[in-house]
């Protein structure tokens, strides 16, 4: 994938598709013997028909764990401590492990970074996944047969009968991490939370594989979120972006809105980072200091210790404002007017 940060041209402004997920003040906890971890601390966003949403953010942000919440996967000593999650007109919070089993893998996917989650080691791969489809729609063993061969040429496997019969161990890393994409497309579900899900493939088949997703999107209605800390993944692919710092949502709007003009002074430090954005031979930027620890966060805003534009006012806890339209930040002193 390039490294160019410029989001594609958006197309001309239309009503904005209906929503497949809406998630409201979601909180997710973590109850250790030195004290509760608020690692998703009330988290707003909502994803349309279709629509690609990039949740960014760098390692300890909370978006992985904000992934695990939306699947209900998330075990003790974490919990969800509050919030809804609206789908298809049933809150995810409150919803029964039972009607979770029936929506989990059929209407609703995970692509997990380790593919290993996904797979059984000591079952063929044709195995699992006739026995996939065979758990949430009646079909015949020869049509799920075909139905994962046809999935499995989609992600750029190879010679798809013969794997079929193949073990996990028999693949590579990115051969497995591909299996584990076509599962989750199987039933073409109405939402796929994908967590980092290319990072091991090469930047070929990287191209590929989000070709098939935004293809995915654009002909299903399929929602995605993706999960990453590629900033130039979510570029070309997601039509929105939420950035995660310390558990919270500091900046969300459409992608090209965000990266070319980001208000917040951490998406400014992430794109500052990134090395395209940099002039040839000078030292890349970095965000100096450490995220906080999320055991004991300061008061205010989290970001002030790293943050060059802190002032007094930043010891208070800022709202999620709209500041331009569609385009939100969680800053007291955002950047604003021209690209940061």
């Amino acid at each position: 994938m390039s490294t160019t940060l410029s989001a594609a041209p958006t197309a001309p402004a239309t009503a904005r598709p209906a929503v497949t997920l809406d998630v409201r003040g979601l909180s997710t906890s973590f109850f250790t013997r030195a004290g509760e971890v608020k690692a998703v601390n009330d988290v707003s966003f909502t994803v349309g028909r279709g629509q690609v949403m990039g949740l960014v953010g760098e390692s300890g942000s909370g978006k992985t764990v904000t992934g695990f919440s939306i699947m209900r996967l998330v075990d003790a000593p974490g919990r969800i401590t509050g919030g809804q999650m609206l789908f298809g007109g049933r809150d995810l919070v409150t919803a029964s492990e039972e009607e979770m089993r029936a929506i989990r893998g059929n209407r609703i996917a995970m692509i997990f970074q380790d593919p290993m989650m996904t797979l059984n080691p000591v079952l063929r791969i044709d195995t699992q996944m006739i026995e996939t489809m065979q758990a949430h729609v009646k079909i015949s063993r020869e049509d799920a047969r075909q139905r994962a061969r046809d999935t499995l040429g989609m992600v750029g496997i190879p010679s798809p009968d013969e794997r079929l019969k193949a073990y996990p161990h028999q693949f590579s890393g990115g051969m497995r991490q591909r299996v584990a994409i076509a599962i989750a497309l199987l039933h073409s579900p109405e939402l796929i939370v994908a967590d980092e899900p290319t990072t091991a493939l090469d930047v070929t088949i990287q191209g590929q594989i989000l070709a098939e997703v935004q293809k995915l999107a654009a002909t299903t209605g399929t929602s995605l979120i993706w999960i990453t800390h590629d900033l130039s993944v979510v570029a070309g692919l997601a039509d929105d972006i939420a950035v995660m710092y310390a558990g919270r949502i500091v900046e969300t709007g459409d992608v090209s809105d965000v990266l070319d003009h980001p208000m917040h002074p951490y998406t400014v430090g992430l794109l500052g980072s990134v090395p395209s954005r940099n002039r040839r031979g000078e030292p890349l930027r970095q965000i100096p200091g450490m995220t906080p620890s999320l055991l004991n966060l300061p008061p205010g805003c989290p970001f002030q210790s790293r943050c060059p534009r802190a002032a007094e006012v930043c010891r208070n806890d800022p709202a999620l404002d709209e500041l331009l339209p569609d385009h939100r930040a969680r800053c007291f002193l955002p950047h604003l007017g021209a690209a940061a």
